[in-house]
């Protein structure tokens, strides 16, 4: 790992998610093989950002009567092969060792499908199918294009599996969109980066929300404030936050970065106001916030959860060059 290299991989960002748009317009390859798999259930397997973006993808499938459940794939609790499962093991490098030993049950199936940046890894050269990411090359070895791409790859490959069609698609616009939102992130964060990593750095951690159908978002932003410059951060879901962090706010000097747009915004800031927490909104202006970070499209999910983690992420990159 390079953490040096972090900050040239976001701005490479723009860049890998039209080229992702354009390869979501020519069809991916591998999509067109999964509908004779005649799968009824899928289940994903994952770990760490991949899981992230999986959960958020397979939620919106099930809001639409996909059968598909995404797992850990550290655990020993998965189901047996099937006539009508489909697995989808997702993972950047090929090669996380919980994935490869996961999978191993579900080898010569002919219903076992990769999804990942490298297609000559040891999960590729297990897997029936194969379904590039085709994110590039991550020289700072940190996941965050992989990320991105993880979202509209495996909506195509869920789409075409189960043939469900969520009300909000991952596709080549939404992908577009994203692309120029985070350009405009990129070019504006001088004006608002400062600011930001002095409010976000307090001396117990940083905390991070988001709504339940952008969940990953505070959980990549949490991720990366650990990975790139060792710095305590912790996720929650926005609703669940006043069931298991609302009591930090009492004892710590609490400073938070809200992923705005959950129904339960105003539970969590009026519990934050009362004691004193400090925080910063993105995406919407939130009453009480110091500082609210926008961009294009912000208000599109799709678009968001495929933009707005860039804030954390730059946060991130912003301590590593400070340290």
């Amino acid at each position: 790992m390079d953490t040096a290299a972090f900050r040239s991989d976001l701005e490479l960002i723009p860049r890998s998610l039209r080229t992702l748009a354009d390869a979501l317009d020519a069809g991916l390859a591998g999509l067109e093989r999964l509908p004779a798999l005649a799968a009824t259930r899928v289940l994903v397997l994952g770990m760490g950002s991949s899981r992230y973006a999986a959960d958020v993808v397979a939620r919106r499938h099930r809001a639409r009567g996909g059968r598909v459940a995404v797992e850990l794939a550290s655990t020993r609790l998965l189901p047996p092969p099937a006539p009508d499962l489909a697995v989808v093991a997702v993972s950047a490098t090929g090669g996380s060792a919980e994935v490869l030993r996961a999978v191993d049950r579900y080898r010569g199936t002919g219903r076992l499908v990769a999804i990942t940046n490298r297609d000559r890894s040891p999960l590729a050269e297990v897997a029936d199918v194969v379904v590039p990411l085709q994110a590039g090359v991550e020289a700072s070895g940190v996941a965050c294009r992989t990320f991105r791409a993880t979202f509209p790859v495996l909506d195509a490959v869920l789409g075409a599996l189960l043939g469900s069609a969520p009300a909000e698609r991952f596709d080549s616009a939404a992908v577009r969109a994203a692309a120029a939102a985070s350009a405009s992130l990129l070019t504006a964060s001088e004006e608002w980066l400062p600011a930001l990593g002095s409010l976000l750095a307090g001396p117990m951690g940083t905390w991070t929300l988001a709504p339940a159908e952008r969940a990953s978002s505070a959980q990549q932003s949490a991720l990366m404030m650990r990975e790139v410059p060792r710095r305590a951060a912790y996720a929650s879901e926005t609703g669940d936050w006043s069931h298991v962090d609302v009591y930090l706010t009492k004892t710590q000097d609490y400073r938070a970065l809200v992923f705005a747009g959950s129904e339960w915004d105003g539970q969590a800031l009026e519990w934050m106001a009362s004691r004193g927490s400090r925080f910063a909104a993105v995406g919407r202006d939130l009453p009480g916030a110091e500082l609210t970070v926008r961009f294009p499209g912000d208000e599109d999910d799709s678009v968001a959860v495929l933009t707005e983690v860039l804030v954390g992420e730059l946060v991130a990159d912003s301590w590593r060059a400070a340290a």
